[in-house]
């Protein structure tokens, strides 16, 4: 039946769904493509031709009516950090960061929704380091951070926010504090400036990093499509540890009507802490919109959350 339909038809071209660099280009098994080559009649596999750009950018791309429902997902998970992010979850010397991971898996799951990846909560702690610990009980003075995202509806969100639990006496969070939560807010504004149609991952990576590095912040990019999947179709704008570029998977070009996990990092040293560095790590989702504009889908963190 294959034989007969190609012979009808006469296609000048014939595409295969194989890459050897994307996944979302790479759906047709082994097996499938020994069939396939049999079947062809004789003459045709030679048209066969691997366009790895065109399955890549049809699940890149996101439609009009997918943006109320994602934007309300968003307004959800603002939320659920919001209060975990708070005394109604947080009692210093008490809580752990475990404690407060499951209220948030909990408060999903109460609200019917789903998670593609386990929530994180980790703490920085003034003269210590804390970045093996698995859990933590939170302390005042403790800067906190969470990466999170939920699953509804076939959409994936990610987020990354910072939080700080105020010291005894202390009425608002150390400027030196809310100076690093700044750099991180104008890498992301960096960022998104060089984000434009046309331009490749790697393209956008370099620019944003030189700067960076103009402006003397001390960064590193790694962000990523997202959408039908939490890490989406479409090009990578680094890895956390290939901040000079991302071979093939960085090589493609930023597509209007996309959207994006902007997740970055910024290590700023604060001077109420001795000079000890703080990473001000964050992640918002932006849309590339058809008119090639980058805007946030709800907002961005700005101020941190606040455990009084």
């Amino acid at each position: 039946m294959l034989a007969r339909l190609v012979s009808e038809r006469d296609p000048k071209t014939i595409a295969v769904d194989i890459s050897y660099t994307h996944a979302f280009s790479d759906g047709l098994s082994a097996g499938e493509w020994e069939q396939l080559s049999r079947a062809l009649p004789p003459g045709y596999l030679a048209r066969v031709v691997r366009p790895e750009r065109l399955p890549l950018d049809y699940q890149a791309i996101r439609a009009p009516g997918m943006m109320p429902v994602y934007r309300r997902m968003m307004e959800i998970v603002w939320a659920i950090i919001d209060t975990a992010f708070s005394n109604q979850v947080i009692t210093p010397g008490k809580t752990t960061t475990d404690d407060v991971v499951w209220w948030m898996r909990q408060r999903v799951n109460d609200l019917g929704l789903g998670t593609w990846f386990h929530t994180d909560v980790d703490v920085q702690r003034r003269g210590q380091d804390l970045s093996a610990a698995e859990m933590v009980v939170i302390q005042r003075g403790d800067v906190l951070h969470c990466d999170f995202g939920i699953t509804a509806l076939g959409l994936n969100t990610d987020t990354q926010h910072m939080g700080y639990v105020l010291r005894d006496g202390e009425q608002d969070v150390p400027q030196g504090l809310n100076r690093a939560l700044l750099n991180s807010n104008r890498l992301q504004d960096m960022l998104l400036t060089e984000m434009r149609p046309g331009r490749t991952g790697n393209q956008v990576l370099s620019s944003a990093l030189s700067a960076m590095r103009a402006q003397g912040i001390n960064g590193t990019i790694y962000t990523h499509p997202i959408g039908d999947r939490g890490h989406g179709a479409g090009p990578l704008i680094g890895l956390w540890d290939h901040q000079e570029g991302v071979p093939g998977r960085g090589d493609v070009p930023l597509l209007p009507s996309t959207w994006f996990s902007i997740e970055l990092q910024a290590t700023t040293p604060v001077p109420e802490w001795g000079g000890q560095a703080v990473r001000s790590a964050q992640e918002e989702d932006a849309e590339l919109g058809a008119d090639g504009a980058m805007r946030w889908i709800l907002r961005r963190q700005t101020a941190f959350h606040i455990v009084r």
